[in-house]
């Protein structure tokens, strides 16, 4: 693992309280770096880039999120029954994002290989071709692969010269092509404000199940959860990204694009629940958030919390 940047520990560090003994234990007791000879866990994994927002015009800024969420996560309150693992970030040199790319991919991919459940901390949306590269690696292009996107884009911009963080999607639906897969997507939390007639007609054309953030309520958890089953049950493997610009900006204002309405946490919580239920799902991210951009550690707060939901 010499070829990656190796884990900086010294992040992982918080409140003590030895009075209370095992049960009172936060992450940062508990976080170890990654080995090769590692017990099977989580892995968390930096991608320390935003280079693909800086190509989509966004604002820079995302690059810094994963040092920002292992500092909000080292103080969170332990409560998982297996071991986490710090594999340290993946960064994109000289604005090489292909090669972040596949360094993201080799990495993601060596932990599936060893049994651990990859969680990458982003870096901007460009973080999701690196990561589903990396599950197509370990899989070998076997088993259907469904994808569930919780964005208020699609991010199915075409692919001109140079990626960005607006066509990951379009990249893989591509690779899937050339490979003779079939593309599964879902994107949920989709804000008609923020996408051009354009995508919404390639994702149609793509067979993408979207809904828009309006009709994704608490009112709306029965008909979402019967959804979401009908889209797991036609995959093998699930992997699941997290663009927290979907959630509303009261809650996540540390993002690029902040949105006007978005999805509350009430919603996406049993949605990220069920998801983890079926036993199906190999892979997740959390993407676009950007620390330069946030309210007191607001954004950082929720993304720490949406880690302890994914892990626990």
């Amino acid at each position: 693992m010499d070829k990656f940047n190796v884990a900086d520990m010294s992040v992982w560090q918080g409140r003590q309280d030895p009075e209370d003994g095992e049960l009172a234990l936060r992450w940062h007791n508990k976080v170890q770096p990654w080995q090769a000879d590692s017990e099977p866990g989580v892995v968390l994994l930096g991608f320390a880039c935003d280079e693909g927002v800086r190509r989509n015009k966004g604002r820079v800024g995302a690059a810094a999120a994963p040092l920002a969420i292992r500092k909000l996560l080292a103080n969170t309150a332990w409560h998982l029954g297996r071991p986490v693992h710090d594999g340290g970030d993946v960064r994109c040199e000289n604005g090489d994002l292909d090669a972040a790319h596949d360094r993201l991919a080799e990495r993601v991919a060596s932990a599936l290989d060893l049994g651990h459940f990859p969680l990458v901390l982003g870096g901007g949306h460009e973080v999701a071709f690196g990561c589903w590269s990396g599950l197509n690696r370990h899989l070998g292009g076997k088993g259907r692969v469904g994808i569930i996107n919780f964005d208020a884009h699609f991010d199915l911009r075409m692919k001109q010269e140079l990626a960005s963080s607006g066509t990951p999607f379009f990249q893989i639906a591509e690779q899937c092509d050339a490979q003779g897969t079939t593309f599964h997507y879902a994107c949920l939390g989709v804000a008609e404000t923020a996408n051009t007639q354009a995508l919404f007609a390639r994702a149609n054309e793509l067979g993408v199940w979207h809904v828009l953030d309006e009709e994704m309520t608490p009112a709306d958890l029965p008909e979402l959860l019967n959804g979401l089953d009908a889209f797991v049950a036609r995959c093998d493997h699930l992997y699941l990204t997290l663009d927290l610009d979907v959630l509303p900006a009261a809650v996540m204002p540390g993002v690029s694009a902040p949105a006007a309405r978005g999805v509350e946490l009430a919603v996406i919580e049993p949605l990220i629940a069920h998801i983890r239920a079926s036993g199906k799902l190999r892979l997740a991210d959390l993407a676009e958030y950007n620390p330069s951009l946030d309210l007191d550690n607001r954004s950082a707060r929720v993304a720490a919390r949406l880690v302890h939901q994914l892990t626990k």
